[in-house]
This record gives C-alpha cells, sequence and structure tokens, in this order.
C-alpha cells in the first residue's frame, strides 16, 4: 500500500533589498550588476549570478548564449563552472540570481533542472548549506536556506556505487 510521503522546505519571503543583511545585499547587487555583461543576443533576456565566497570576495558568472542553442551556458553554472577552474580553494557562503530581460525590470525567475542539478553537486563537494537568494514578485526576494532545496532528492556521488 503506498503512503503520502510530505516534503517541507522553508524559504523565507524578505519583502525589499533593504531587509537584506549587508553581505546579501552586496551579493543581491553583484547579481544584479552582472545581468549587464550577459550573451543573450538570442533570448534577450539577461541572466546574472552572484557568489559569495569565504573571504568576502564575490565572483560573478552570466548566461552565454550561441547561435548553435544548445552549446550556450547558463549564468549560474558559468559562475560555478569559473570558480572551480580558477579559484578552487574557494568555498561559496552565498549565491544570489537575477535576470531582465534586455532594457527591461528585473523579474521573478528560478534555475533550469540543469543548473538545479549542479548548484546541488557544488553544495555537496562543501558539505555545507550554501544559501541561495532569488527574485520574486513585487520586488521580493527569496531566501532559501540550501541550493538542495530546489531539487529534493537530487541526485548526488552518494548515489553511485562504490568503486570496489
Amino acid at each position: 500500500m503506498a503512503h503520502p510521503l510530505h516534503l517541507t522546505i522553508t524559504v523565507d519571503v524578505v519583502a525589499s533589498e533593504a531587509d537584506l543583511t549587508p553581505a546579501e545585499a552586496a551579493t543581491w547587487q553583484a547579481a544584479r550588476a552582472a545581468t549587464d555583461h550577459a550573451y543573450a543576443p538570442y533570448s534577450h533576456f539577461h541572466v546574472g549570478t552572484a557568489l559569495l565566497l569565504d573571504d568576502g570576495s564575490i565572483f560573478r558568472g552570466t548566461n552565454q548564449e550561441n547561435a548553435a542553442y544548445p552549446s550556450g551556458l547558463c549564468a549560474e553554472r558559468t559562475a560555478l563552472f569559473g570558480l572551480a577552474a580558477t579559484q578552487p580553494e574557494r568555498r561559496i557562503v552565498g549565491m544570489a540570481v537575477a535576470a531582465r530581460p534586455a532594457n527591461g525590470e528585473f523579474v521573478p525567475v528560478t534555475s533550469c533542472g540543469a543548473c538545479r542539478q549542479v548548484m546541488a553537486e557544488y553544495e555537496h563537494r562543501q558539505k555545507q548549506p550554501i544559501p541561495l537568494l532569488l527574485p520574486g514578485p513585487n520586488g521580493s526576494i527569496y531566501r532559501f536556506r540550501s541550493l538542495s532545496d530546489l531539487l529534493p532528492f537530487g541526485f548526488t556521488a552518494d548515489d553511485l556505487p562504490s568503486a570496489q
């Protein structure tokens, strides 16, 4: 007999940027500013990501499109992969994502499935939660306590059979 499994994910809804901590506000602003550097000539949808690092610095990523559509990459993955390639010793202590149409206002958005999987992998590698800020409606901000909140039942290295 089947029985339901109930999941609970807590998301803090922050009314506005003024209600963020100084570190969160800096990360939030960096994600928004990063959208200016997106390469989005096809979708015209500019996405920026900012990673707050354990030394207080911020590492940014943007979406990068390509005429061969599957060859592009989302902002979250450019930031995470770029950080791992250039500063593998750094730990991520916060993350923010922002998006807007070209020459438009910022809009609510969440990460795609591929990005959620990669985000969960980086959190798993660090063995500690990474808080995430996402834009909500009417200028609100969603504060997730962990990237894995976006991907319940995520696949990690712990799911692979051990090499014998």
